[in-house]
């Protein structure tokens, strides 16, 4: 299985943005469904914006039309871009891909926000 390693989490204000980015150790040409989770402590891991297949995407209401997820397989990473962020956004976020060996997952990125 692939291994992904997420990154560009930190400290950001309300209303500011953040790109997270997720890079496979391989190919995620593989992963035929990628997707982004978080948790906040206490509490259990949500899917909140999933890339199915070539074309789809779906996102959690709490998160629609605020961030995007996105995939460029030339650069095997996967990326969520995150606007208009809110308090309510704080929370580990991980990455997550599917292939035919199983699910893979990132270590996960913090991200806070905050004024």
């Amino acid at each position: 299985q692939v291994q992904l390693v997420e990154s560009g989490g930190g400290l950001v204000q309300p209303g500011g943005s953040l790109t997270l980015s997720c890079t496979g150790s391989g190919t995620i040409q593989n992963l035929y469904n990628v997707a982004w989770y978080r948790q906040v402590q206490g509490a259990e891991r949500d899917l909140i914006a999933a890339a199915l297949g070539a074309n789809n995407t779906w996102y959690t209401s709490s998160v629609k039309g605020r961030f995007t997820i996105s995939r460029d397989n030339t650069k095997n990473t996967i990326y969520l871009q995150m606007n208009n962020l809110k308090p309510e956004d704080t929370a580990v976020y991980y990455c997550s891909g599917y292939s035919s060996e199983g699910q893979s997952w990132g270590q996960g990125t913090q991200v806070t926000v905050s004024s």
